[in-house]
């Protein structure tokens, strides 16, 4: 067979796995091709570290230059994170004849466009399956398998960190700080783990899939965004009295020619497939007008879930199949008129609301007005009498809401706040 010579940038934990599943299973990917995908080079910043694969003799490289002036490679998997330098390297690949794989879903979100737009005009194809959920091929689906639908709603759990924190907060009753620490030392969680528990990585991955299901050209960071970093154990016990399960939830639906758009934690009834995903583990739930809904489920992180995907683009590409798609689809172009993101004020949903309430008559009154007066209805109320506040005259008071717009939510917890009688910032979160 023909060789077409490949390089990766970058030999972290995905370059390596990558670089694993092409050195040890050349065999397995040439079959696949009828060419041999042949690891020509990889580029590091430090040459002595230790790394654990075996990468042959001259391969491995600290020089940019020996893959951007080889002409013989015209395939790279880039696997660096970050924006700078990534963006730089990757629009000189591109530039010097290289088709590129990435699973940097933050260039993405941000850099889309410009990158998008270069390709097309160097007649380059850009594969992305690995920047978003893991193993779990979502973005072929959604780009080529559910192409003869328009898709009309996608709800995914898209961070393994965050839900392997909430399973463990559900199932052990412990505070979200303890379990951070427990992730951290298990290694599902990094040293600084803000861009996960804040939201912001689901927020980056909801922005390509929504890109692919609806040519939505939004920034990510216009999201509405909350992350689990302020997630208590009560509400989760709360819920669970309701029938419910928290879940980090990214949402993007199609509501009368606008795309709704959020991530948060959101309340799920127990038995909905979304409520049952546990661990690090990721799931997708898209529906489209002819199919209906379809699921997926899967690792959606982690060295080889991860290279997996990687790999596979590279099959695609290495075959032409990405070239096609690629052009085709014409991701981030100014040739389709985009859906925009709808105004999240006028957006409807269930919500479940708890606060820390003075226990004295009259309060439920006033609570129920403020609702009332900003269009809530209220689905029901939970008061237990409590010894756990701020002090020993309040109550814990839970109450759900019938479908409501966020506005009018929003308008009721900013009256909240200037209650004397209400001790503490309410909670709220969306029911799905």
């Amino acid at each position: 067979m023909e060789k077409t010579k490949i390089a990766i940038i970058g030999l972290g934990t995905v370059g390596t796995g990558v670089a694993r599943l092409l050195l040890d299973h050349g065999d397995r990917t040439a079959r696949h091709t009828g060419r041999i995908p042949w690891l020509e080079k990889v580029v590091v910043r430090d040459l002595t570290k230790q790394r654990n694969v075996d990468i042959p003799e001259g391969v491995l490289t600290d020089d940019l230059d020996e893959v951007i002036n080889n002409p013989e490679i015209n395939v790279v998997a880039q696997l660096i994170g970050g924006l700078e330098p990534a963006r730089s390297i990757m629009l000189q690949l591109m530039e010097s004849g290289k088709d590129i794989i990435t699973a940097n879903k933050a260039l993405l979100a941000v850099h889309g466009p410009e990158l998008f737009d270069r390709a097309r005009q160097l007649g380059r194809s850009i594969a992305f399956e690995a920047s978003v959920a893991g193993g779990i091929p979502i973005i072929t689906n959604i780009g080529q398998c559910l192409t003869g639908n328009q898709v009309t709603s996608l709800r995914g759990i898209l961070n393994g960190t965050c839900n392997f924190i909430i399973t463990e907060m559900q199932e052990t009753g412990a505070d979200y700080n303890d379990i951070l620490q427990e992730a951290q030392r298990l290694g599902y969680a990094e040293a600084d783990p803000t861009l996960d528990v804040n939201g912001a990585d689901t927020a980056q991955k909801l922005t390509i899939l929504s890109q692919l299901a609806f040519g939505v050209r939004e920034n990510w960071d216009r999201i509405p965004c909350t992350g689990i970093d302020m997630l208590e154990i009560d509400d989760i016990q709360y819920a669970d009295q309701l029938g419910y399960r928290i879940k980090l939830l990214a949402v993007a639906k199609l509501v009368n020619g606008e795309v709704e758009m959020s991530v948060g934690p959101t309340l799920i009834k127990k038995g909905n497939p979304l409520a049952e995903v546990q661990g690090a583990f990721n799931a997708v739930r898209v529906r489209g007008d002819a199919v209906g809904p379809v699921f997926y489920h899967g690792q959606g992180a982690g060295q080889m879930p991860t290279a997996s995907a990687v790999v596979a683009d590279i099959i695609d590409t290495v075959t032409g199949r990405s070239q096609i798609t690629f052009n085709n689809l014409e991701l981030w172009s100014e040739n389709h008129r985009p859906l925009s993101m709808a105004d999240a004020d006028n957006t409807m949903d269930r919500y479940y609301l708890r606060m820390q309430v003075v226990d004295k008559p009259g309060v439920m009154a006033a609570i129920t007005g403020i609702l009332g007066n900003n269009g809530v209805s209220i689905a029901s109320i939970i008061q237990h009498k409590g010894d756990n506040g701020p002090s020993p005259e309040t109550v814990p008071l839970v109450i759900m809401s019938h479908e409501t717009t966020h506005g009018s939510i929003a308008q009721s917890v900013s009256e909240f706040t200037k209650s004397d009688n209400i001790e503490s910032e309410a909670v709220v979160y969306k029911v799905l």
